[in-house]
């Protein structure tokens, strides 16, 4: 059986690690739990999450116990750690209410019955801390000149907004959130993103000053876009777990869209397909690269959004852009849907408009623009000026055209921005 280190590394998810060959040594000793913060700034994680989630979910899936921790604590500091500027400082509520969300959605990558996982929330500590006590037990064995050397607090201090001081407690604060779950769960392993190896690097630290014992850290790289983008961004926004924020329509275009030199590395990291079938990928072209782009779209929905909902996406996206056979040899162990189906537009974003409304007319950048197409009716009208506007498969070539019941085909009227973007207006009589 590998390593579990050798399976993250050759899927692409670690930058860099602590002394390896210790690491590898104590992967290889039976089950070991290992954990990663998870920031509850928000309601819903997002596509710029799943290498952590990933990491976690290979980890339980090759024996070893994941410890969530959500940081219901130190959302109330803020992490200074890859920011220019102070982040907003959120209420206990918020906080919680966003903890309580993150949880259910790590249960979609996570097994947590039993004790395979943990969920735990640091504020059952954190917010228990007295402060005196704290500052002698543990923030005498923190050195400030090497603190402020962490690359997260030299960007901060480098900014024109300067770091404060609520957050320079920060790394204290995750420090002993290692230290904890290394007292109360045997954890002895931190993973992060790379902004974390300071503070990754420094919980370690204290664990062997006041433990006299090793711990280890893994970071992972940021993952961009081949063409430099940051993974999850798009021009509406951030692409989001959360069907309410983006749907699994949606969510699975962002995939399918993706660049060709992109598709081998993000199957490696964000589907559980043997890396084995993965690494055939490269040799394929065209046609069959295509359909490697619908497996990449319907695996990674199918594990946010359920199969059922994965199935509907790719029947939806197959209605818009033709329906495609995908070979049985390309990545077999896929739970795609191969032979040939009657499709389904279900999935397809859509909204209503009352009939009475189309016989008036209604002109078509504000159409555009209610369907969420185009950010303002500016942008609407831009789109229509540069051919990028369709109505029924059809080009818009007037600004001021407008839409009227003579538009209505089949109870519905299909509106298209660019090439891959779809909506549906359908009739309320």
């Amino acid at each position: 059986m590998k390593n579990i280190l050798d399976i993250l590394i050759e899927r692409g998810f670690v930058e860099n690690t602590t002394h390896e060959k210790e690491l590898r040594d104590y992967l290889n000793g039976g089950s070991r739990s290992c954990y990663i913060g998870f920031d509850p700034t928000a309601s819903s994680l997002h596509i710029g999450s799943l290498v952590p989630i990933m990491s976690l979910a290979h980890m339980q899936r090759n024996g070893h116990r994941p410890i969530a921790l959500v940081g219901g604590g130190t959302g109330l500091v803020g992490d200074p750690s890859g920011k220019t500027e102070m982040r907003k400082i959120l209420t206990p509520d918020i906080v919680e209410e966003n903890a309580l969300a993150l949880k259910k959605q790590l249960s979609l990558f996570i097994d947590f019955d039993g004790d395979k996982a943990l969920l735990i929330n640091n504020a059952d500590w954190l917010t228990k801390l007295e402060y005196i006590p704290f500052l002698r037990d543990i923030g005498r064995h923190f050195s400030v000149n090497r603190m402020i050397k962490a690359e997260s607090y030299k960007v901060r201090l480098e900014s024109e907004e300067g770091l404060n001081f609520i957050e320079f407690n920060y790394m204290l604060l995750q420090s002993y959130d290692f230290l904890h779950l290394f007292n109360t769960h045997d954890c002895r392993l931190q993973m992060g993103g790379s902004d974390q190896w300071g503070n990754i690097v420094s919980g370690i630290e204290l664990i062997r000053k006041v433990r006299r014992n090793t711990a280890f850290g893994i970071t992972f790289p940021l993952i961009t876009t081949s063409g430099g983008a940051k993974m999850g961004k798009t021009a509406k926004g951030a692409v989001w777990l959360d069907e309410d924020r983006t749907s699994p329509y949606d969510y699975f275009q962002y995939w399918i869209n993706c660049d060709d030199k992109d598709v081998e590395r993000f199957l490696a990291l964000y589907t559980f397909l043997p890396i084995e079938e993965i690494r055939k990928v490269s040799d394929l072209t065209d046609r069959d690269l295509n359909c490697t782009k619908a497996i990449l779209a319907f695996e990674t929905t199918q594990i946010v959004h359920g199969r059922a909902k994965a199935i509907n996406a790719y029947e939806a996206a197959s209605s818009m852009f033709g329906n495609r056979v995908i070979p049985p040899d390309i990545l077999p162990s896929s739970t795609i849907i191969r032979e040939t189906s009657d499709t389904s537009d279900t999935a397809v974003p859509y909204s209503f408009v009352d009939l009475d409304e189309l016989k008036a007319g209604i002109p078509a950048f504000k159409v555009f623009q209610m369907a969420g197409l185009t950010t303002s009716s500016g942008a609407a009208r831009r789109l229509i000026q540069q051919g990028g506007a369709y109505i029924n498969n059809k080009r818009l070539t007037m600004v001021d055209y407008s839409v009227t019941a003579d538009d209505v085909m089949g109870a519905e009227i299909l509106l298209r921005s660019g090439k891959k973007r779809f909506h549906k207006i359908k009739i309320k009589k």
